[in-house]
C-alpha cells in the first residue's frame, strides 16, 4: 500500500450522495482553524454521481421544493444553487415561466451531476476499505482502493484526516420471504431501485404485482397502468399499511422537517424516540396527493366505456412466504391482518417498492469499534451536532449524514435539511460560524420546555408545570 504522507485533510467524506455533495459544496473555499483553506476530500466507489437512477420515471417530481437544493437554505448566494445551475444552462427564463415549485427528479439528478462535475476534491471510483484512529498522529487513517470502470482494483492508497463525514446512504430493502426470488436471475422479482433498467421486461409480463404503499410504489403502479391496454391491465398493488394513505403535507405538518423539531427530537429520551419514528410513517412514507389523484383519474377513465379495469388495489396485506411456480411464475402467500384471512396470488412479475434501510456502519468502522459509544440498541450515539460520541482519547470528529434517524428523527433523510445539516457540521468543524444558523424555524413549539432563544414571545406563552432548579 502506498501512503500519502503529505498534509492531512481537515475533512474526508465517505460516500458522495446528495448529503455529502452538499457538504462538499458548502465547504469549498472556507478557511480552516488556522490561516489556510479548509482541506477536504470525498470518496465514492461509483464512477460518477447517480441519484436513484432506477426511479427517474418520466414526469415524477421531488416531494420537496427546489429550494431544498444542495446549498440554498444555508447560503442562497452560493454558486452551487439550483437557480445558478439553470442560469448556466440558459434555462432560467423557461423555469420562471413554468412556475414549478417541485422540479422533476431527473432534473434534480442532472443538477447534482452538474455540481459533482465541477467541484474539486471529489474522487469517484475510490472504494473506502477501512478507517482507523492513529493515536500517535491524532488523525484518522482512511484506506481506499482505486477502481477501474469494470470495478477492478487499480491501486491502493491511504490518506489522513482530522475529521470524517459518513454519507454512505441507504440500500434497497428486500423482505426476507422474497430475497431468494429477488436473487434468482431468471425470476422477474426486482426492487423498485432497478425498475427502469427492467421496465421493458416487466411490461412484457402478463400479470404484474407491485408491493409497497409509498411514493415509489404509487409511481410505478401508475406508470404500469398507463402503459397497459384498457381492460387488460392485469395489475395488482399490495401494501402492508391499512390504506393507500396520502403523505402528510400540511404546512404545520411539514414543520417536523425543521431544525426546531430535529433539536426537540434529539433531546427526547431514547425509548420515546424509538416509539415515535415508526408512528410517524405518514410524514415520509405516504403518497403525494397528486399521484393518488392521477391514479384514480386513470382508473376512472378506464370505466367510461363500461366495466372496470383489471386492476386490484389491496392494502392491509403482508407476504408470508413466496415461491416459484414452474419456471416463470411467482406464487405469493398473503395474510390480511384485519380479516385474519390468507390467500395465494400467482403472478408473472413482482416489483418491490419496499423502501430502503440505512447501510450498516459496522464493517466500515470495525477498526474504530473500541472508540465508539453506543445506545441500548447497539446503535452509535450521536450528539446534537451530528457527531458520533467517541472515547475522549479521540480528538477527531465523525459526522453522520442520513444515518441518524434514531437520534435526529424523520428529517434525517430529508433533502430539505441537507444544507442546514451541512452548515451545522462546517460550523462545528471550523470552530467559527461561516453559516449562521436561524434561531427559530417553526411556528410550532414542540415541547413545554424550549431553549430561551427559540421560545415564543407573545403574552400567554406556555411554561413548564414544574420549574427546574
Amino acid at each position: 500500500m502506498t501512503a500519502q504522507l503529505d498534509a492531512p485533510h481537515d475533512l474526508v467524506g465517505i460516500g458522495i450522495g446528495p448529503f455529502n455533495l452538499s457538504l462538499a459544496a458548502l465547504a469549498q473555499g472556507l478557511p480552516d482553524q488556522g490561516a489556510g483553506e479548509l482541506a477536504t476530500a470525498f470518496y465514492d466507489q461509483r464512477h460518477d454521481f447517480r441519484w436513484h437512477p432506477g426511479l427517474l420515471i418520466d414526469g415524477t417530481t421531488l416531494q420537496v421544493p427546489f429550494l431544498a437544493d444542495l446549498v440554498t437554505l444555508a447560503n442562497p448566494t452560493s454558486p452551487w444553487t439550483f437557480l445558478n445551475y439553470l442560469r448556466h444552462k440558459e434555462r432560467l427564463f423557461p423555469f420562471y415561466f413554468a412556475e414549478q415549485f417541485h422540479i422533476q427528479r431527473a432534473e434534480y439528478d442532472a443538477y447534482c451531476r452538474w455540481v459533482a462535475g465541477r467541484l474539486p476534491g471529489l474522487h469517484f471510483g475510490h472504494q473506502v476499505d477501512a478507517v482507523r484512529w492513529n493515536p500517535e498522529r491524532d488523525l484518522f487513517e482512511v484506506d481506499y482502493t482505486q477502481l477501474d470502470t469494470d470495478g477492478e482494483a487499480v491501486a491502493l492508497g491511504r490518506t489522513y484526516t482530522r475529521s470524517l463525514a459518513l454519507g454512505i446512504g441507504t440500500a434497497p430493502y428486500v423482505p426476507e420471504p422474497l430475497r431468494p426470488l429477488a436473487e434468482a436471475p431468471t425470476v422477474p422479482v426486482i426492487h423498485s431501485a432497478d425498475y427502469l433498467d427492467n421496465r421493458r421486461r416487466i411490461l412484457g409480463a402478463e400479470h404484474v404485482t407491485v408491493i409497497g404503499s409509498g411514493q415509489s410504489g404509487a409511481e410505478i403502479f401508475l406508470d404500469l397502468l398507463r402503459s397497459r391496454p384498457a381492460g387488460r391491465e392485469r395489475l395488482t398493488w399490495l401494501a402492508r399499511t391499512p390504506s393507500f394513505a396520502p403523505m402528510e403535507y400540511s404546512k404545520l405538518g411539514l414543520e417536523h422537517f425543521t431544525p426546531d423539531y430535529t433539536r426537540y427530537f434529539h433531546a427526547l429520551p431514547e425509548p420515546v424516540r424509538d416509539q415515535l419514528v415508526p408512528a410517524q410513517w405518514q410524514l415520509h412514507k405516504g403518497i403525494d396527493a397528486g399521484t393518488i389523484a392521477a391514479i384514480h383519474e386513470e382508473l376512472y377513465r378506464r370505466t367510461l366505456d363500461g366495466g372496470w379495469p383489471d386492476a386490484v388495489l389491496t392494502p392491509g396485506v403482508s407476504v408470508r412466504t413466496a415461491g416459484r411456480v414452474a419456471t416463470t411464475k411467482v406464487e405469493l402467500h398473503l395474510d390480511h391482518a384485519q380479516q385474519g384471512t390468507r390467500s395465494r396470488l400467482t403472478t408473472d412479475a413482482v416489483v418491490l417498492a419496499t423502501g430502503y434501510r440505512e447501510r450498516p456502519l459496522t464493517g466500515l468502522l470495525a477498526g474504530l469499534d473500541p472508540y465508539l459509544r453506543k445506545d441500548s440498541s447497539g446503535r452509535p450515539r450521536i450528539d446534537e451536532r451530528h457527531r458520533m460520541i467517541l472515547d475522549p482519547s479521540v480528538t477527531g470528529s465523525i459526522f453522520v449524514q442520513n444515518g441518524e434517524r434514531h437520534s435526529h428523527g424523520v428529517g434525517a433523510p430529508d433533502l430539505g435539511l441537507a444544507a442546514w445539516r451541512s452548515a451545522a457540521i462546517l460550523n462545528t468543524l471550523t470552530g467559527k460560524e461561516p453559516y449562521p444558523q436561524p434561531a427559530r424555524t417553526a411556528f410550532t413549539t414542540f415541547g413545554l420546555e424550549q431553549p430561551e432563544h427559540t421560545r415564543p414571545r407573545p403574552a400567554g406563552e406556555l411554561r413548564p408545570l414544574v420549574d427546574h432548579p
